[in-house]
């Protein structure tokens, strides 16, 4: 089975070499730089040809940085070092900007891999220039992969597990259906976004007690049966999406969370595989269905279940 569109990668990231100044600064000049632009919403550059590849600078192109600024995120199949750097994207001929969100699930494993490593790790280093725990200016060590304090205190890129969780009936079949929720920041005009169910884990919690409470908390569902079906990262800011499916019968009255969930409601196999043909399926008011987008393992979730009837 295919993994989650951003759970690709083919880079080594060599993590004992981060600790080796002499190393990184020796690697630097031939090393290869991919640019994220965090200000201008997380943007780095690709070229069309005639898939997206990701643009991967020499050194002496990239925008100018101080070994500080580079993250140095592994080991190219070649040997190769890779390293990212947040700043302005350069102008490139026959290059265009994209988001992780528009591009990622069209790009190969390696240039995935390369993507969601640089964009993490660059809003973490954003939202992390002080320590939380005495409040001092940090700096960055260990090539990107620590920040630490006047006093030696460091801190490490974190990742906020969130579940995600596709309910269904149990259902084989055409007939079988799936409890989706759209909220209300997804709605465009004429059409709906209805997706998986999803939530932070909190401390003290399981993933699958996570599961269950943001269910109910959201719909008003009891489920059962859950599995766990894969994750991927989601550096938006620094989420790691753990998926989901669980039985629930769909004969219990849904009552949404208005502050959660604008709308939830069972749609049968057939809608799905239809809206995912970018067929037209009506919902009441006028709009159209409309799905998650390809990169989000959401959408990764509903084709799973589209496809493979549930057990």
């Amino acid at each position: 089975m295919r993994p989650p569109p951003l759970a690709r990668s083919t880079l080594d990231r060599a993590a004992h070499l981060r600790t080796d100044a002499g190393w990184l600064a020796g690697a630097w000049p031939t090393a290869r730089v991919v640019v994220v632009d965090t200000v201008g919403g997380g943007t780095t550059l690709v070229r069309d040809a005639p898939e997206p590849r990701l643009v991967l600078l020499s050194a002496d192109r990239a925008p100018a940085a101080e070994p500080s600024d580079r993250l140095f995120l592994g080991v190219d199949s070649d040997g190769v070092a890779v390293f990212a750097v947040d700043a302005p994207l350069p102008g490139v001929p026959d290059t265009r900007a994209v988001t992780l969100r528009n591009i990622g699930h069209l790009l190969d494993d390696r240039d995935t891999g390369l993507f969601t490593a640089a964009l993490a790790l660059a809003n973490w280093h954003v939202s992390h220039r002080y320590s939380a725990v005495t409040g001092q200016p940090t700096r960055v060590s260990q090539g990107g992969w620590s920040r630490v304090d006047p006093d030696g205190v460091q801190n490490w890129p974190r990742t906020d597990p969130a579940v995600i969780t596709l309910v269904h009936d149990g259902a084989a079949g055409p007939d079988g259906r799936c409890l989706l929720g759209h909220a209300g920041e997804w709605r465009a005009p004429g059409v709906r976004r209805f997706s998986c169910l999803a939530g932070f884990v909190e401390a003290g919690e399981s993933a699958e007690a996570a599961v269950v409470r943001e269910v109910r908390e959201e719909v008003g569902v009891t489920v059962g049966q859950i599995v766990y079906v894969g994750s991927q990262a989601w550096p938006f800011p620094a989420s790691l999406m753990l998926a989901f499916t669980a039985y629930a019968d769909p004969e219990q009255p849904v009552r949404v969370d208005p502050t959660e969930i604008a709308e939830a409601r069972w749609f049968n196999r057939r809608e799905v595989v239809a809206a995912m043909a970018g067929q037209r399926v009506d919902l009441d008011g006028g709009d159209a269905l409309r799905l998650p987008m390809s990169v989000s393992i959401a959408a990764y979730l509903i084709r799973q279940w589209a496809d493979e009837a549930p057990e």
